[in-house]
């Protein structure tokens, strides 16, 4: 009984590691996209979180196999409570406002989208403009 509790535990370290890396991760993408220096939220934000997280499974495991498989499947369960609560519905841009300045651009120079294949009967506005010349 006292190993399924041990393992229990360990499960939920995991879940607690998993929703800090995961939870650490979504909020750097949001402070990223409107950084002037994304580049440096995200290496940093790695950096930390995979830091703290190889620890953590480090310190729970031990030198017990069990303990290293429940704390991983806390860890994975936590992904998937976070993607489900921090998931953005199709439509909602993450982008920064359009009043705020970024160093980058957010849409194509060509105002294509890049990979877009036209449905069929759909023609796109070069092809249209074309037409009527």
């Amino acid at each position: 009984m006292n190993d399924m509790l041990l393992l229990a535990l360990a499960a939920l370290v995991g879940m607690l590691l998993g929703a800090m890396y995961f939870g650490g991760l979504w909020w750097t993408v949001k402070k990223g996209l409107a950084s002037s220096r994304p580049a440096q939220w995200f290496i940093v934000s790695l950096l930390l979180r995979l830091g703290f997280t190889l620890l953590g499974f480090y310190f729970v495991a031990g030198d017990d196999w069990k303990k290293l498989l429940a704390c991983l499947l806390g860890f994975v369960l936590a992904r998937v409570i976070v993607i489900r609560l921090t998931e953005t519905p199709i439509g909602v841009s993450l982008s920064p406002s359009s009043g705020s300045t970024t160093s980058h651009s957010t849409s194509p120079a060509s105002g294509k989208v890049a990979g877009y294949l036209p449905q069929a009967g759909e023609r796109d506005a070069v092809s249209l403009r074309d037409s009527h010349n």
